[in-house]
């Protein structure tokens, strides 16, 4: 199928993917801290949701949109404003509803499953990052001169997610498990709250200095 590129770039693409899905990143930190407060749904939720960014980032690429919003000085300026306010929200929610798994919480007081994935696909689509991460990266496996480029940089792009679950998916489930040792730990728990909205914080700077050339 022509839409399928040689094996020996499937081989490359899934080594880098392995490297990519093992760096720390806004959407782990997320995917961990709701399953650390909410459970391994919630977690899994917000995964599903990012990995419907990187659908949508994807397709962008593919399509060649990604690019005239990076050119766009402007668009560009507004998408580093949103993404890392998004992160900062995240940061002051990360404080202020920090007792979320503490053992006094109430039952079904958190979000739902719908809630969780629109938060994990607003971060991974509000992160500009991600933007030149699929135009830098995806690129690099194709060759431009390709009459079937968009349709592999397709293939590729929606490649990524099974490959990258086996990091992500193992990271959400031990996350789970930790919350049980955290609900006989109070202080403990506060700590960890303290420690995703510096996480979070932390990347709204880089989000900021980010730069699109």
């Amino acid at each position: 199928m022509p839409f399928i590129p040689e094996a020996s770039i499937i081989v490359q693409f899934a080594v880098a993917t392995f490297i990519i899905a093992i760096t720390p990143g806004p959407d782990m930190t997320l995917f961990v801290g709701r399953a650390l407060s909410e459970g391994r749904a919630a977690g899994f939720a917000c995964m599903f949701g990012a990995m419907t960014g990187v659908i949508i980032h994807t397709a962008l690429v593919a399509l060649g949109l990604s690019a005239l919003i990076v050119a766009s000085p402007q668009a560009f300026l507004v998408l580093k404003i949103f993404g890392a306010g998004y992160l900062v929200w995240l940061a002051y929610q990360a404080i202020r509803n920090g007792s979320a798994f503490s053992p006094e919480k109430k039952a079904g007081s958190g979000r739902s499953l719908f809630q969780n994935w629109a938060t994990g696909l607003g971060i991974n689509l509000m992160n500009p990052k991600v933007i030149l991460f699929f135009m830098t990266f995806l690129p690099q496996f194709v060759s431009a001169s390709d009459p079937n480029a968009p349709a592999k940089l397709l293939f590729l792009g929606l490649l990524f997610i099974p490959l990258s679950l086996p990091v992500t998916a193992p990271m959400v489930i031990a996350a789970d498990k930790f919350a049980g040792l955290l609900k006989k730990n109070p202080t403990v728990t506060r700590v960890v709250d303290y420690l995703f909205a510096g996480v979070f914080s932390a990347f709204a700077l880089k989000i900021l200095s980010a730069q699109a050339k």
